[in-house]
């Protein structure tokens, strides 16, 4: 039993469904369930749409159209145009037309999930459509009735006891008789709303399905030839690695490298189930394999790049030091505002981190510490990590740079830029 995971640039065209066709063609044979992505960059513009909505903005439904129109030029370049699949798009739509019809009420986390949610349930019955059209037998699951977690919006915690019990009980079964495409990134509570699984999170999805199946491998079809020593977008000479072991992987996703969800790994390792990150483009390419026994082969630094960060540092109003007592204060107010910690250093006066700058987020935890702490901070920034650095390869990337803290192990080099 294999899992394939699809991102949004493998399905961001009509080209690109073809080609997903195409793929899956050649494994009709095996029990397949694969999981899908919104397409394109369709989950940034329904970010977009649910800032406007909770903002009042006029330009709502602009951006809205801009959506459908996006994904209706997809499927008009895909089927005939009696095909029902105009329909069940159109229809799929209609959860965001509910929502828009209404004043905003519910928290912005809440709000996010249930519309920036609809961009995997019609990826996934396009591309769906579009199997059974070309003669691949393939079946449409909804895998919020599978995938189950907590109330944390945006952050769903996986209930793996609960998850688990429903997907052995009800997908091995249909992977008997088809093909199985299901939605990525996504989850669902006991009282049936929609959350997420974090920023990305298809590839976590794809773990989840391949540990609680036994699954004997996950492939994620990526627009990369595998997983590289550093974003290729921004650094011409990137060297592929041809395996890599879980906890190098680990290491890598924890620190930002976004070809895989950071919390991807951890459940393959549990069941010692290998990735594989191949290029769509080229389906017989070997890729890179990630397993308990991948070699790591750094003759290049692992280079990652965060960019939009916030450094920030909390003191005491009297001027005291920063005790264990003023740490545990602070990390309960990170946790309750569900801001992860990118880097962090302490001084006798103040506590200093690096994070994402995500308004929604930054600014209620400023509101907070600003009760209890002085607060000063610098935005606009970037954060550098070098695993297996070198001297000259830390000074290359930081000439012409104003290095604001820095941070060395033996393996892994931290600075934040400007």
């Amino acid at each position: 039993m294999l899992v394939f995971k699809f991102g949004g640039a493998s399905v961001k065209d009509a080209e690109g469904v073809r080609n997903l066709a195409h793929i899956i063609q050649g494994y009709q044979n095996n029990q397949l369930l694969v999981v899908i992505s919104a397409m394109g960059k369709t989950t940034n513009s329904l970010e977009k749409l649910t800032k406007a909505y909770i903002n009042g903005s006029e330009d709502i439904y602009a951006i809205y159209e801009e959506v459908k129109a996006y994904h209706f030029n997809i499927i008009t370049q895909l089927f005939d145009k009696n095909h029902p699949v105009f329909d069940d798009i159109q229809n799929t739509f209609v959860e965001i037309d509910w929502i828009l019809e209404d004043e905003p009420q519910d928290s912005y986390d809440f709000i996010y999930d249930q519309i920036v949610s609809v961009g995997e349930l019609v990826s996934t019955r396009i591309v769906n459509a579009y199997l059974n059209y070309s003669g691949i037998t393939s079946q449409w699951v909804d895998v919020r009735g599978y995938i189950h977690t907590d109330n944390t919006y945006r952050e769903g915690a996986v209930q793996w006891d609960k998850t688990c019990t429903a997907i052995r009980r009800d997908i091995p079964p249909l992977l008997q008789k088809s093909i199985i495409i299901t939605q990525g990134f996504l989850g669902g509570t006991s009282e049936n709303f929609t959350t997420t699984l974090g920023r990305e999170g298809s590839d976590y999805t794809a773990s989840i399905f391949a540990s609680c199946l036994q699954a004997e491998s996950v492939t994620t079809w990526k627009d990369v030839p595998g997983i590289l020593n550093a974003d290729p977008k921004l650094f011409s000479d990137t060297k592929k690695f041809d395996e890599l072991s879980y906890s190098e992987a680990i290491e890598m996703t924890y620190y930002g490298a976004t070809v895989i969800h950071p919390k991807t790994i951890k459940p393959l390792q549990n069941a010692k189930i290998p990735l594989l990150v191949k290029p769509f483009t080229d389906p017989s390419a070997s890729g890179t394999v990630i397993k308990e026994d991948g070699v790591n082969n750094f003759e290049k630094p692992v280079i990652i790049v965060k960019q939009n960060q916030v450094l920030l540092s909390v003191s005491a109003k009297d001027y005291s030091f920063i005790t264990e007592d003023h740490l545990s204060d602070i990390f309960r107010i990170f946790a309750k505002s569900h801001t992860k910690i990118n880097m962090m250093q302490t001084s006798a006066l103040s506590f200093t981190v690096c994070i994402d700058d995500q308004a929604e987020r930054f600014e209620p935890l400023l509101t907070v510490l600003n009760e209890y702490f002085r607060v000063r901070y610098n935005s606009n920034l970037k954060l550098l990590t070098v695993r297996h650095h070198k001297n000259n390869s830390l000074q290359e990337l930081t000439n012409g740079k104003e290095v604001l803290l820095e941070q060395l192990s033996r393996n892994t080099a931290q600075m934040v830029v400007r």
